[in-house]
């Protein structure tokens, strides 16, 4: 017995308005990783909790996942068609709840292009009322609540990711690049 087969509508394609980049998606072979865990804990950033606990362990970039935990105060925002038609997309105004719990995140630690830390953190939340949402985390607006976020983390030790600007989408992006050698 054969079923009708229903046609899905084609995926959008998506072309960015800068010069084609022949390169998809930029990568660095890791000759060397570590993976822990971290417990983030209540009454200050994400980001100053992520920057610092990693600092101690000689981390400058990093892959995260976030796992469950409670966020005192959430500031996020979602991804919206850019209006002047700059870039693809840009980001909506933020928004803030009191009291939200975060079921599953992902993160990425790298350097501005000034030398200091950002951390660029989407996630999946719980709202008080039991609604689900989601979006890009300011991680320097969100404040961990009195139950600890989980981060397991993967150290990227044999380079560095730096924020540099991206002439295909006209946004600055996180790249890998050669970790800075000390002379001495």
């Amino acid at each position: 017995m054969t079923e009708k087969a229903t046609a899905l509508p084609r995926a959008r394609t998506v072309v960015h308005p800068g010069p084609y980049g022949p390169v998809r998606i930029a990568h660095m072979h890791a000759d060397k990783g570590r993976h822990f865990r971290l417990s983030l804990p209540a009454g200050r950033t994400l980001h100053h909790s992520l920057v610092q606990a990693l600092a101690a362990e000689d981390v400058a970039s990093a892959s995260m996942t976030l796992i469950d935990g409670e966020l005192e105060h959430l500031s996020f925002c979602t991804a919206l068609p850019d209006p002047a038609g700059r870039v693809l997309a840009t980001y909506g105004a933020p928004k803030a709840l009191r009291c939200a719990r975060l079921i599953f995140g992902n993160a990425t630690m790298g350097r501005r292009a000034d030398g200091g830390p950002i951390v660029h953190c989407h996630g999946v939340f719980r709202e008080v009322d039991g609604r689900v949402r989601g979006g890009h985390i300011l991680a320097e607006r969100t404040l961990v609540g009195r139950s600890p976020v989980t981060v397991v983390v993967t150290a990227l030790d044999s380079f560095e990711l730096r924020v540099a600007y991206d002439e295909e989408t006209r946004m600055p992006l996180m790249r890998p690049q050669a970790r800075a050698v000390a002379h001495g």
